[in-house]
């Protein structure tokens, strides 16, 4: 049997904090060229609605309007018979006696506008905790999609070998990473050592866990002047690294996505064939589930 090919869209701009209409319009405009160029999946950035303003009154008030852009995602992607995931949305979540709970959500939408799964961010970046709330113990799971079986994956999850290994488990074969990870998430003591320290670590680690999960990877980042933006925003596969990049300008890259790589980098590495071994010596899967 033929590896399957899939038309994938990566899309990036500079997110104009709290101007929620403006960036969802761009973010339209954006799936809408995405898909008359042939586009199966269209990929957001992290926060692309609202920013990361946490301590602006506005920021919590624009969450608790999220279903309403959510539903307008759903219904692009029926008119345009595309499938999207819009980024991340926060969602705010309120209950009597309770404190008001954000969360950073990122969801896949098929191209007939059903949404086939989400995922809340787990491993929240530093100065994101006072502010958001992570899906903690809660197991990452794979979705079943129009192109194949993916797993969804936010910003610093990157950083964490486990979550990928988890998702890997359950089959997924292609990684989706919205993101807004910028130069200034290094600290002036790391910038000391090498300024461009951010870009080397996505860069290496993207291409990395394409390497030892035999998967790809879609990762989508904010773009805009580079002293502020890092962009990057590409598509990789094992054996071959990245078959399409941006650097920090705005607008989109379409590429064609050839899982035959993948199942390529499979037989020559037999990752998940380990995984499946009843005796194999790591587990991957999370121990306290009830």
């Amino acid at each position: 049997m033929m590896a399957s090919t899939h038309r994938i869209a990566v899309i990036q701009w500079q997110i104009k904090e709290l101007d929620i209409e403006y960036n969802h319009k761009t973010a339209c405009d954006y799936i809408r060229e995405a898909a008359a160029q042939g586009a199966e999946l269209a990929v957001l950035p992290e926060y692309h609605l609202s920013g990361m303003v946490p301590t602006d009154p506005l920021w919590a008030v624009q969450a608790g309007e999220s279903a309403k852009y959510l539903a307008n995602y759903q219904s692009l992607a029926k008119e345009l018979q595309i499938c999207i995931v819009p980024g991340t949305i926060i969602e705010k979540h309120t209950e009597s006696d309770r404190p008001t709970l954000f969360h950073n959500t990122a969801y896949f939408i098929s191209n007939d506008g059903t949404v086939l799964g989400s995922y809340r961010k787990k491993n929240i970046w530093h100065p994101e905790r006072p502010h958001l709330t992570s899906s903690g113990p809660e197991p990452h799971v794979a979705i079943d999609t129009p192109i194949g079986r993916v797993g969804m994956l936010i910003c610093w999850d990157l950083a964490f070998p486990e979550a990928f290994r988890e998702l890997i488990a359950d089959g997924a074969q292609i990684m989706i990473a919205p993101t807004y990870w910028t130069p200034h998430d290094a600290s002036p003591e790391a910038r000391a050592y090498n300024l461009d320290s951010e870009a080397l670590f996505l860069e290496s680690t993207i291409t990395s866990r394409c390497f030892e999960n035999t998967c790809g990877v879609v990762f989508a980042n904010a773009a805009g002047p580079s002293e502020d933006f890092l962009g990057l925003s590409q598509i990789t596969l094992p054996l071959v690294g990245p078959i399409a990049k941006m650097g920090t300008e705005e607008g989109f890259i379409v590429a064609d996505v050839d899982m035959g790589i993948v199942e390529a980098a499979e037989r020559n590495y037999k990752v998940r064939q380990d995984l499946k071994k009843e005796d194999w010596h790591y587990v991957y899967r999370h121990t306290g589930r009830k």
